[in-house]
Formats: structure tokens, sequence, C-alpha cells
């Protein structure tokens, strides 16, 4: 991770979360993972009632970039809507929306439902194929913060940007008052690009996995924010879809066992595919609202 990064980045939060008088509070939770939480749901696929623009719901989806380019995060504040799954890209001034979604709509959705005095805000980046460890980076990219490269910068690096980004608009619903940003939830889905690999890297999951929550925690400066993970799952049994998936789907359940403030999603399982590693539509519904289920709990907690 890039020093000059870090120390943008903390002025940033710094303003955000400011106390202002006359400030809206936005309760902001983050999104991230690889292929699953960008979503593979197709839009024509959604109920009637969850393919609107949910218009009291913010979102900024950071534009995905792979490692040792140059450090990305571009997105801005715009209301909820399909077309956050794969293929969205923004370039700061204008988002370009694709035919997929993920688990963002049932998860504002069920959250707003729990809390309809709360305003929610969303932060997603996300990219497909990324891994925590090092060795299981291939050419997808790698969230391990001290992860050189070719050019220093990883996708840590670009999580960053994007907070910071988010954080430099001040009126994020565009109303005319500032808003205030308060860090309320991880939400994390990811793991298949591990468990691909070596035993090695899927034994070293659990380690990598508390270490990336920590700092991402510590972005935020809420070293109790709750961390919802989805547990991964396999397609078919018969190969696994993914070698080691069981180590690390052992590893998740170990760091939600572990962690006080940290809770796991386990009905993947359950869902459907459209194809051997993304979910169908349905599933993607299910698991927003399962993750703002588990999110809930532990806020009560």
């Amino acid at each position: 991770m890039m020093a000059i990064q870090r120390k943008l980045l903390q002025f940033c939060l710094a303003c955000c979360l400011t106390s202002t008088a006359t400030a809206t509070d936005f309760h902001v939770y983050y999104l991230g993972g690889q292929s699953n939480m960008d979503g593979y749901g197709y839009n024509e696929k959604l109920p009637e009632d969850i393919s609107k623009t949910i218009g009291n719901i913010p979102i900024f989806h950071g534009n995905t970039s792979p490692d040792n380019a140059a450090v990305d995060g571009r997105g801005m504040w715009s209301a909820l809507r399909p077309g956050h799954g794969v293929g969205f890209e923004s370039n700061g001034q204008q988002n370009k929306y694709s035919d997929r979604f993920g688990v963002e709509l049932t998860f504002a959705r069920e959250l707003k439902k729990r809390y309809p005095d709360r305003r929610i805000a969303i932060i997603k980046y996300s990219r497909g194929g990324t891994s925590i460890a090092e060795g299981a980076a291939g050419g997808f990219g790698c969230w391990e913060p001290d992860f050189k490269g070719a050019s220093g910068v990883n996708q840590y690096d670009h999580f960053l940007a994007t907070v910071r980004n988010a954080c430099e608009d001040t009126d994020i619903d565009d109303d005319g008052q500032p808003d205030r940003l308060i860090p309320a939830g991880i939400v994390w889905m990811q793991g298949e690009s591990d468990a691909q690999y070596s035993i090695e890297i899927a034994n070293a999951y659990h380690a990598n996995l508390r270490r990336l929550m920590d700092l991402i925690r510590a972005a935020f400066r809420a070293d109790d924010l709750p961390v919802v993970v989805g547990r991964i799952s396999n397609s078919k049994k018969d190969p696994p879809t993914w070698k080691h998936g069981e180590i690390i789907r052992a590893a998740q359940a170990n760091y939600a066992d572990t962690d006080s403030r940290a809770a796991i999603v386990t009905s993947t399982d359950e869902y459907g595919y459209s194809d051997p590693w993304h979910y169908d539509s349905a599933g993607y519904i299910d698991l927003g609202e399962q993750f703002a289920n588990a999110m809930a709990k532990l806020e009560q907690q």
C-alpha cells in the first residue's frame, strides 16, 4: 500500500467523520470481494418491486482495475438501481450500468426495512478472480496490502482510492446540505481464488482474512466494525469447483467463531448457478437479504 494513499485516506475520513451540526448522517456499508460480490444476476430476472431505482439509498461503486494499473477507484454517488453487477464501469463523472446485479439491491432494501429511520449508503469495490494470498493472485489481482507486483499497486490500493473518492463528496444525496458518513459494516464475499491453488495457500486463509478485515476496519477508523462473510460453495461436488474449498470454508467459519463482531452466511450452499462459478439471479436476491439479516444481528449485539 502506498504511503501517500494512506495519508490521503486518513485526511479524507477525518473530513467525512467530523461532526457537523446540520449534517445528515448516513450509515455506510462497504461491499467487497471477488466475482460473487461483483454480481452475475440478470436485471431482466429481477422481480418488479426490486427492479426500480431506490432513490433514498445512494451508492458509490468504485471502478474496478487490475493490479499494476494506475490507482483507480473512480466513481460517483448515485441512487441505487440495477446495473451494479459485473460489467459496471465509472469514469468518475458518469456511470455505465450493466445488465447484471449483485447483492447490493436486496441488502439495502432489507436493511431499510429493519431501520426505516436510518439513512443508508453503500460503498462497493470488488473484482472478480482476486485473492488475498499473493500466490493465488494469478492475472486477476491481490488484496494483500503489501503485495507489490510490477508497480506496487494492488486491490487494497484501489479499495482505499474508492473510499477516498467517495468521501470527497460532502453532499452525497445532492440536497444542498452537508452529509456525514458513519461506517456501519463490511460485507465480504471472496475466497474461491485462494481455494484454487495449493494447500499451503488455503491453510493461510484464516490469518489472511483476519488481517485484511482488520485493515479494512482500520481504514474506516472503526476497530469493532461488524463484518459479515459469505461462505464459498461448489457448483458441483465431483470434481469440486475449488480444489481446497473445504479448507477455505472452515477458515471462514473459524473467523466468524473467533471474532465477536463477525458472522458468516451459509445459505450459498442452497443456490443454483448460472455457470460453474457464479450463483443464479435468485441466489443473489436471497444472498443480499441474508447479508442484511446477519449484519442487523451483529449491530444489535
